[in-house]
């Protein structure tokens, strides 16, 4: 099994980061916290002196982005093109008048907020009229993006499961030799060579809790393993119970069956996206995961469990 473990906050959530040699933990730690930095910097919402940030405040007008943001909107429109809109980055704004316009450990803990202001659900259905991703125009070569005007970005849906991929590649190149696992919030990315058996991986509705502790688990050799959830980011606003993950085609959280999907892909940013295309087909979720042929776990919101796919079995954890 691993045998290294590190644990701190980053991004609004857990980070934690495992290797299966002690001497290459400290290295890992310090290309993850890099990896981390920089991606704050370049593309997180709540930060006044992000890229991210002066791109939405410039939309109309062509932007000059950094490699690293324009990577990370690439992702974010590959998401797009490949869930047929169901992952679209231009929920920015719908996400924001839903409530969640601050880092999340600050809303859970109460802390201030814009109020709903009365008809306020119906301000957050007009943000259904901002074009949508295919009106994003991304030039690579010359590192520019342009919005149309009105058009807010909002990588959360890719973002993180992409920090993720990032940071077990510079965490394994830091490691020098072994295996590493990164989970970002549960988004979970390995890379090099895995323990003996392969990753043992908690599968949990709570992004909070470790990757490697008891309950539900699976083993992985590589790959990626992304969890989307309603249950866990949800807050309060104008008397209704929301959550993170909006449906492109209402700009409102979703209102489906499932309330749990997690995915074993080749990178976590694959299965990421998947689990969120999942909750936002609601109750085509299962047959559009078959037509991915990505191993998959729903649950319901009464809590009975479908399997898809070649799940992993828990069974074939080493002892």
């Amino acid at each position: 099994m691993a045998v290294a473990l590190k644990t701190w906050t980053a991004l609004g959530t857990s980070v934690h980061v495992i290797t299966t040699r002690d001497d290459g933990l400290e290295p890992a730690i310090t290309a993850v916290r890099k990896v981390l930095e920089d991606v704050d910097a370049a593309y997180s919402r709540f930060r006044k002196d992000s890229e991210l940030t002066r791109l939405n405040a410039n939309a109309g007008r062509t932007s000059q982005v950094s490699p690293l943001l324009a990577t990370a909107i690439e992702a974010a429109l590959r998401a797009a093109r490949l869930t047929n809109g169901a992952v679209d980055p231009t929920i920015g704004r719908a996400i924001r008048l839903a409530g969640y316009d601050d880092d999340f450990s600050r809303i859970a803990a109460g802390g201030p907020h814009p109020a709903l202001p009365p008809g306020g659900r119906e301000i957050v259905l007009r943000a259904q009229l901002v074009p949508g991703w295919q009106a994003v125009r991304l030039n690579r070569r010359s590192g520019t993006v342009w919005l149309p005007p009105g058009v807010e970005l909002d990588l959360g849906s890719t973002g993180k499961a992409l920090a993720a991929d990032l940071a077990a590649a510079a965490a394994m190149t830091a490691a020098c030799d072994g295996g590493v696992l990164i989970s970002l919030g549960g988004d979970i990315a390995t890379a090099g060579e895995p323990p003996l058996g392969g990753w043992r991986i908690l599968v949990a509705e709570d992004s909070r809790v470790s990757p490697s502790g008891d309950g539900d688990v699976i083993c992985v050799p590589a790959g990626g393993v992304a969890t989307s959830s309603t249950t866990v980011r949800r807050w309060s606003r104008g008397g209704e119970l929301l959550h993170h993950i909006i449906d492109p085609k209402t700009s409102l959280p979703t209102a489906g069956p499932f309330r749990t999907v997690t995915v074993v892909a080749p990178t976590c940013l694959d299965a990421n996206t998947a689990t969120t295309a999942a909750i936002v087909h609601g109750e085509a979720a299962i047959e559009w995961l078959n037509s991915w042929r990505l191993p998959a776990r729903l649950v319901e919101n009464d809590g009975t469990i479908h399997y898809i796919g070649r799940w992993p079995d828990p069974s074939s954890v080493a002892a």
